[in-house]
């Protein structure tokens, strides 16, 4: 939330109100919930970080809806690191949505190219995963299909080391199945991300 809020505050100084109908718009039925209060206590925080600076409006002393809040040089910065980031299984799918959604705003960076470099990352640690899944040793467990104990043989996917269960329960390959498997549910959704902005530059350019 605190890196959205700055990514927003970096196209223009906002009011906490205006922070909050942005951020509302930009998740749509998931930001339903999301209350004008903890944006305020959000811009607080960044304040006292160093990274925020807040300006009341000129006769309206009392009422805090109406400060003006602005990025400091920090509070900048932090934007274009977080901009720059790529990781897993940070950020979460909110977080990297409101990222391409400040980031089309205020002109910060192109959505496109933040989608490819998270998904460099992500295929990066696919990689990994199933680099350390081949490597992972087979426990011993059932007798494979197609042996003599077991009948005809029953085509699958490729079995990875947690086939059975030693003393302390299934292997580190049930692990890396499940690193994997959300690993690719990710990239599918990236490549779902990467249609709908393409298509909204397209628009922008034809229009």
């Amino acid at each position: 939330m605190q890196d959205a809020v700055l990514a927003m505050l970096a196209k223009e100084p906002s009011h906490g109100y205006e922070l909050h109908a942005r951020l509302r718009r930009s998740l749509g039925p998931l930001g339903e919930s999301m209350n004008r209060g903890q944006i305020y206590v959000t811009l607080a925080r960044l304040e006292r970080a160093g990274l925020v600076t807040s300006e009341r409006e000129d006769g309206l002393p009392e009422r805090p809806e109406r400060k003006v809040h602005a990025l400091t040089p920090a509070g900048q910065q932090r934007v274009t690191a977080w901009l720059a980031e790529v990781g897993w299984p940070k950020p979460d799918l909110a977080e990297f949505h409101l990222k391409l959604a400040a980031a089309a705003a205020g002109r910060l960076a192109d959505p496109v190219e933040l989608i490819a470099a998270q998904r460099r990352e992500l295929l990066r640690r696919l990689r990994e995963a199933q680099q350390a899944a081949l490597a992972e040793p087979a426990e011993p467990g059932p007798a494979e299909p197609g042996s003599a104990e077991s009948g005809p043989a029953v085509t699958g996917p490729p079995r990875t080391g947690h086939s059975g269960a030693g003393p302390a329960g299934p292997g580190a390959g049930l692990l890396l199945e499940g690193v994997m498997l959300r690993l690719r549910a990710d990239l599918r959704w990236l490549d779902a991300c990467e249609r709908a902005w393409s298509r909204a530059d397209d628009e922008i350019e034809g229009g």
